[in-house]
């Protein structure tokens, strides 16, 4: 399946929020997103359920889904931002219209939970799309400016790919050695590991996969991260990469445990490929934005990684 790029966002432009996951923690934030995309130039269009509620999503999975095909079907809206991740976004795979998105290509952002969406949209469109800071979480107050500047430059500058480098103080370390070409896939580890088996689930063979997660046990990334090599992901992908695991160490520090570091290298240690870890992505405030499906090379030796095209016309 072909590639496809959206059209890079200019001032001006309209851009709608849709709630695919749980609701925003208050409307102030929601208030507060719009006031700042405003005062970079945009408009934004907000969907019709966004403020609705049904535990802990937001609203029924037939209105969450109805916001997202619509802003999409809207010749009018130039991209999409999901408001929030939290939980939810798996339960509407079945009611999006890929051949809506399809036809009608644009910019989506989203993280966490909207994983799901994006890999799902790649699989059967081949739309590239961004996993980055999303409006009810770090555009409803003052962004990171690292974060809001790898932000912007990769929405709005169609130039021809670039560096994806960490903040000066937070290195890359090495895990694997060699270099590497593929397109970028992947984003939250739970996610990834729900759309095994899936036709969801794009195709990681010769991808470059790329892994974060928040909140969970030792044993939990043990058991996923385990699956995964079990599935094959990290014989089949060209090289991998680790972003931030926050809040993923033992809560009971007299039980037994392994540490991350001690699983990572389990699971990692025997690789003989590109690998590398500490990529600021993840439930973080200071963090790249990554373009999923975008072509990067990976050199685990330089620590390096290259961006290889513009993701955006």
């Amino acid at each position: 399946m072909p590639v496809i790029k959206p059209p890079r966002l200019t001032p001006g432009d309209l851009i709608g929020i849709v709630a695919p996951a749980s609701p925003p923690a208050s409307e102030d934030k929601v208030h507060a997103a719009v006031r700042y995309f405003e005062q970079r130039g945009f408009r934004v269009k907000l969907g019709p359920h966004i403020f609705a509620r049904r535990g802990y999503l937001a609203g029924e999975d037939m209105e969450r889904a109805d916001d997202l095909n619509s802003m999409f079907a809207d010749r009018e809206v130039k991209a999409v931002f999901a408001l929030r991740g939290g939980y939810g976004s798996p339960r509407l795979l079945e009611l999006i219209d890929f051949k809506s998105i399809a036809a009608h290509p644009k910019i989506f952002v989203g993280f966490s939970d909207i994983t799901a969406l994006q890999l799902a949209v790649f699989k059967k469109t081949g739309l590239i799309t961004f996993s980055g800071p999303m409006p009810a979480v770090e555009f409803c107050g003052k962004p990171d400016p690292f974060t809001e500047t790898a932000f912007w430059s990769l929405v709005t500058d169609p130039s021809k790919g670039a560096p994806l480098n960490n903040p000066g103080e937070a290195p890359l370390q090495r895990w694997g050695k060699g270099s590497c070409v593929g397109r970028l896939l992947g984003g939250n580890l739970a996610l990834v590991t729900s759309l095994l088996g899936t036709p969801f689930c794009p195709s990681f063979k010769k991808a470059v996969l790329v892994l974060e997660e928040v909140g969970e046990y030792p044993y939990r990334v043990d058991r996923m991260l385990f699956h995964l090599k079990n599935a094959q992901l990290f014989k089949d992908a060209a090289g991998i990469l680790l972003g931030h695991f926050s809040g993923c160490d033992a809560k009971d520090k007299s039980a037994p445990q392994l540490t991350l570091d001690q699983i990572l290298s389990d699971v990692f240690g025997p690789c003989a490929k590109p690998i590398l870890s500490n990529l600021q992505y993840g439930h973080i405030e200071r963090k790249l934005t990554l373009p999923i499906g975008a072509r990067v090379r990976v050199d685990a030796d330089a620590r390096a990684i290259t961006l290889l095209e513009s993701p955006v016309t």
